[in-house]
């Protein structure tokens, strides 16, 4: 099922579990890819309180559950996937390596501009 962006700003603070439904963390926020506005990441706070961070998680495959959104991948290569700290918004010069990390194509805007914005 696909998720909308009306129904993804409800499952905020919600478990984001892989696809064997191991808890990876909570769902923070949801960042949107700039040319069609859909949602395209979510960000996932891990980490215990004191070291928590926010790791990058494509929300292609997605599926949402009663109190969770289901990811289709490990637990292990999201925790590892690029991090930024729970106050800060990625910068346009990181989000390559975001795609990198899933082996996603990446390519700004014709006129340069960067691919995801938060929502």
């Amino acid at each position: 099922m696909a998720i909308g962006m009306a129904d993804i700003r409800e499952w905020r603070g919600q478990a984001v579990v892989d696809e064997k439904g191991g808890k990876i963390g909570s769902l923070e926020s949801v960042y949107v890819e700039t040319s069609t506005d859909e949602p395209f990441f979510a960000t996932v706070t891990v980490g215990m309180i004191g070291g928590r961070r926010l790791v990058f998680v494509p929300l292609d495959g997605a599926v949402v559950g009663p109190g969770y959104v289901r990811v289709a991948f490990p637990k292990s290569v999201v925790k590892q996937a690029p991090a930024i700290g729970t106050d800060d918004v990625l910068p346009a010069a990181d989000e390559p390596a975001v795609f990198a990390h899933y082996e996603l194509p990446y390519a700004t805007g014709a006129g340069g501009e960067r691919r995801l914005a938060r929502r």
